[in-house]
């Protein structure tokens, strides 16, 4: 797993070749990579909205009860899991589309490892501060596009221009399915499960 984390950010088209002629399973990948590197974010999120807190101008740091916290980050890892596995069930429906064969398995395995920048950031919410996390969350979201432009055409086996179709459309639907979540935030916030701030 590690080997193809620092492959990834090193040199990704031969990483994406490697890692497409690997026999892999569904659930060895969400054993040795997502369950993992999905934590890194939901884990720093906790201790950063406990532990540090967040400031607004001279303010004392707003927290989070660890309780809160705590249902906080199980949901967002929950919903971490669950969208590498609606993103890979997608890009399974839409390679026919553009006459790629890939299995399911395949495409979970591509989802997951295209999300590996976006676990990696998740170390910014260590210390939850507006401008520190819009910077790693930018360059996050960016190289995870760069992955997944890169990484289309080589691990499907297609042409660069239907390569770049396909990426656009993943693209789109990994912003819709982060907007449902969003939302999905919104509406259990307005039932009353959000966060309990400490007095």
């Amino acid at each position: 797993m590690i080997h193809h984390v620092w492959g990834l950010f090193t040199h990704p088209d031969q990483e994406w070749q490697e890692i497409r002629g690997e026999e892999e399973t569904i659930s060895h990948m969400y054993l040795t990579h997502v369950l993992i590197l999905a934590a890194i974010p939901a884990v720093s999120a906790y201790i950063g909205t406990t532990q540090v807190g967040w400031a607004i101008g001279d303010r004392a740091p707003v927290m989070l009860t660890e309780g809160s916290a705590m249902v906080m980050a199980i949901m967002s890892y929950l919903a971490m899991l669950a969208g590498v596995a609606v993103m890979g069930a997608f890009i399974h429906w839409m390679a026919r589309t553009y006459d790629a064969n890939p299995s399911l398995t395949q495409c979970v395995v591509f989802a997951a490892y295209t999300a590996t920048p976006l676990f990696i950031g998740g170390l910014a919410a260590l210390y939850p501060h507006l401008w520190l996390g819009m910077i790693v969350g930018t360059v996050a979201i960016c190289y995870t596009v760069y992955l997944l432009y890169v990484g289309i055409p080589t691990f499907m086996n297609i042409p660069e221009d239907e390569g770049f179709m396909f990426s656009s459309s993943v693209l789109a639907v990994g912003l819709v399915v982060l907007v449902a979540m969003i939302a999905s935030s919104v509406i259990l916030w307005g039932m009353g499960i959000g966060p309990v701030y400490t007095s």
